[in-house]
């Protein structure tokens, strides 16, 4: 027999403004109350898991101190709601037990989409020229039209690509990779799935299916320098830290395009910046930051230097659509349900 200190739950979902708590029903014999907070400050989260069995959180950092049996004795989970669990220290859960679930690929559609929103934005200047033409720039010399019609440099410098044109390559073939390729193809854009960086792909063999290899890979360094548009949608690791620092934007094309939809820091933001500047590539796109919120004081892509260049900053909205929200709150219950029927969430991180 169960007792009810065993089985009734205190689930503490700490973010519900990013994605609203679900109807949690559990397997008998369990039961839960569940306390909703919309957000979290850092300094709120110790009390607001003292009591908790289970934590839900999007983005919210959970450091190992909190983690701790001293201020957390009953935690026994940590579900997030979302795919990359980078906010959770993963050692302290394990050193404690906590079991720690993902939501992968519920965003997948919603990121690629927006990856491809921010292509056609920086591809056609939309919001530079959108922000020049606000300021009665129109007819300014070197200013609005210039800014369309001379996007890159060199003998890449000239109006603006069409999709039929552009060769998309791809770092991270994941879900949002595989959705982005998607919309790519019918686009019309040739498409380069990319290899590891520093590592040669190696070759389907001729007796293997190609549904269980995947695509053929491109060296990255090919892909870098061969692409009018490159896509980041891999996870942050200390193997992808400055994946794209100055070496690599120094290798593209005058008329390439960056797209950040990943994690922050797999860019080097301060040689972006330069080659911007520097004209060494036309345009770039990012949604995530390395201090979330984002703004002048704290971000060198939103610096006030950088007003004039051809650079989107979205404020890490891309998995925000009306599905996601769905699909987050399924895979949290299906986490929850399946770790206590079985011990292990359906999505397992630790």
């Amino acid at each position: 027999m169960h007792s009810r200190s065993e089985t009734h739950l205190i689930i503490a979902a700490l973010q519900t403004s990013l994605v609203p708590a679900p109807e949690f029903h559990l397997p008998a014999p369990y039961t839960c109350e569940v306390r909703q907070y919309a957000s979290t400050a850092p300094d709120q989260v110790a009390e607001r898991l003292r009591d908790a069995d289970i934590a839900t959180l999007s983005t919210l950092r959970l450091p190992a101190h909190v983690l701790s049996a001293a201020v957390s004795p009953r935690l026994k989970m940590v579900a997030v709601i979302a795919s990359g669990t980078d906010s959770v220290d993963l050692a302290a859960c394990r050193a404690r037990g906590i079991a720690v679930s993902n939501t992968p690929h519920c965003n997948a559609r919603a990121v690629a989409e927006h990856a491809i929103a921010l292509y056609f934005d920086a591809r056609r200047s939309l919001t530079l020229t959108h922000n020049l033409t606000r300021a009665g720039r129109w007819v300014e010399r070197g200013s609005a039209l210039a800014a369309v019609m001379d996007s890159g440099s060199g003998s890449d410098r000239g109006p603006p690509r069409t999709c039929r044109s552009e060769t998309l390559g791809i770092v991270g073939y994941g879900g949002v990779g595989r959705g982005i390729e998607s919309i790519a193809r019918a686009l019309g854009m040739r498409v380069l799935i990319s290899g590891r960086k520093g590592q040669e792909p190696s070759l389907p063999s001729s007796s293997s299916s190609s549904a269980t290899e995947g695509p053929t890979r491109t060296p990255f360094d090919t892909v870098v320098r061969e692409s009018t548009v490159l896509a980041l949608c891999l996870p942050r690791t200390p193997d992808t830290v400055s994946l794209v620092a100055a070496p690599e934007l120094a290798a593209m094309r005058a008329d390439a395009i960056v797209i950040n939809v990943s994690r922050a820091g797999i860019v080097d933001e301060d040689a972006l910046v330069a080659a911007l500047r520097d004209r060494r590539i036309a345009g770039a796109a990012v949604d995530v930051h390395p201090v979330e919120p984002a703004g002048p004081g704290n971000s060198r892509l939103l610096a006030p230097d950088t007003a004039e260049l051809n650079l989107i900053a979205t404020p890490h909205t891309a998995w925000i659509a009306e599905d996601t929200i769905r699909n987050y709150q399924g895979a949290l219950v299906e986490n929850v349900a399946s770790w206590l029927v079985t011990g292990r969430p359906k999505f397992q991180v630790v």
